[in-house]
């Protein structure tokens, strides 16, 4: 069973990603057709502070 904290952690990893393979300068090897899904997919990827919000005890505790 995945825990809330580690499905943060995974959505945190995954925008970190995304934005690894936008930078021509860490990844000079990764095709445009690669960069331009990521700029896709980044362009409605949620803030940090969204991920965090949703992921906190709190919530979790109120929801039901």
């Amino acid at each position: 069973m995945t825990l809330p904290h580690e499905e943060s952690h995974a959505l945190l990893q995954t925008r970190e990603f995304l934005f690894d393979l936008l930078n021509p300068k860490e990844n000079p090897r990764v095709p445009k057709a690669i960069r331009l899904k990521a700029r896709a997919l980044v362009k409605h990827y949620p803030y940090i502070d969204r991920i965090v919000r949703c992921f906190t005890p709190e919530r979790w505790f109120n929801e039901r």
